[in-house]
């Protein structure tokens, strides 16, 4: 059976798993102030090119997330997010939950623009009851979207603009950022990331590492005792030399770039085949999701043999489905799977 469900279904790389065998034994303290963490930290400043930057390692993204928000916003605060955006579908409503409305505006192939940030603030300013209301206490974005496409410089810098204009904190969600970072034709950075964002978080968990994201508050500013409120949302990890180890080794040598471009080359030539053979994508994009159009048929036949995701229902007798690439998709299942097509 051919998987391309997801990019988180592999282990680690084989560096990571290496790293964390050699250090098993060693005695180090606990929450994330062991010196690997720190190592890791460093490595990440040097990246990103903010010496300033203040950094904690989390475990998942739906935990990133509902953390950074919640130590963001204030009691009645929302965060403004893509109708299509994480936070708003795929969490189990974490964020309101958390006491926090979505504000779900719409979106182009799952892109927030900074005119439709700006007019929805300003609209909300501009009603005298908006004291009854839910403010825009932030806006939240991830970079690749849920349709795998990428902000430009432009477009990240325009949404800066806005939210430094409103005095609203802009998030980026990085949980796929490595895959981003590799596509073919970006022209975003992670130094761009670092300059044009107040917080965002690199993701490990479905970039090569058993589990982890790196937040960053990459100007400082990191919310005050951020440990503290990441302990009463339950996420803090004992053992944070877990996450310090793997993101110390993601940041060595170029490792996290390196391992990122398999996941880009490999849906590449998925997505070549598709077009090829005539198969109808739903969105264009250049990274490692692909989303294409099948007949309800097709679907059936290719299920007894590949797992893919489901995105949303197309029509009465098609859906769209999700093929989904990794840093470990190997490329004797991709001939599998173009040979299938």
């Amino acid at each position: 059976m051919l998987s391309f469900v997801n990019d988180y279904s592999e282990g680690a790389h084989p560096k990571i798993l290496e790293r964390l065998n050699e250090t098993n034994f060693e005695q180090l303290a606990g929450y994330g102030s062991d010196r690997y963490c720190e190592q890791a930290k460093e490595k990440i400043r040097a990246a990103i090119g903010c010496p300033e930057a203040e950094i904690f390692f989390l475990v998942g993204g739906t935990q990133t997330n509902q953390v950074v928000l919640d130590s963001l916003l204030r009691s009645y605060d929302g965060v403004i997010a893509a109708e299509s955006g994480h936070v708003n579908v795929h969490e189990a409503g974490a964020i309101e939950h958390g006491g926090h409305k979505v504000l779900a505006l719409g979106h182009r192939d799952g892109k927030l623009s900074a005119e439709t940030v700006r007019e929805y603030v300003e609209t909300f300013y501009s009603d005298g009851n908006y004291t009854h209301m839910v403010f825009p206490g932030a806006v939240y974005i991830s970079h690749p979207t849920e349709y795998g496409t990428l902000y430009t410089k432009a477009e990240l810098a325009a949404l800066h603009e806005v939210c430094a204009a409103h005095h609203i904190p802009l998030f980026l969600d990085g949980a796929r950022l490595g895959y981003g970072l590799a596509a073919t034709g970006t022209d975003v950075t992670l130094r761009d990331i670092a300059a044009l964002t107040d917080v965002f978080y690199i993701g490990g968990t479905k970039v090569g590492a058993l589990c982890g994201e790196a937040v960053v508050f990459p100007h400082g500013g990191m919310p005050a005792h951020f440990l503290t409120v990441v302990k009463q949302h339950g996420a803090l990890l004992a053992k944070g030399r877990l996450l310090g180890i793997q993101f110390d080794t993601l940041f060595t040598d170029g490792l996290y770039e390196k391992i990122s471009r398999n996941a880009i080359e490999t849906a590449d030539r998925i997505r070549a085949a598709l077009r090829e053979k005539g198969y109808r994508l739903f969105c264009e994009n250049p990274t490692n999701q692909i989303f294409v159009v099948l007949e309800n048929a097709q679907i059936k036949e290719l299920e007894q043999q590949v797992a893919m995701g489901f995105t949303e229902k197309f029509d009465d007798t098609h859906t769209v489905m999700r093929i989904c690439t990794s840093w470990a998709t190997r490329s004797e299942d991709v001939d599998a799977l173009i040979a299938l097509l």
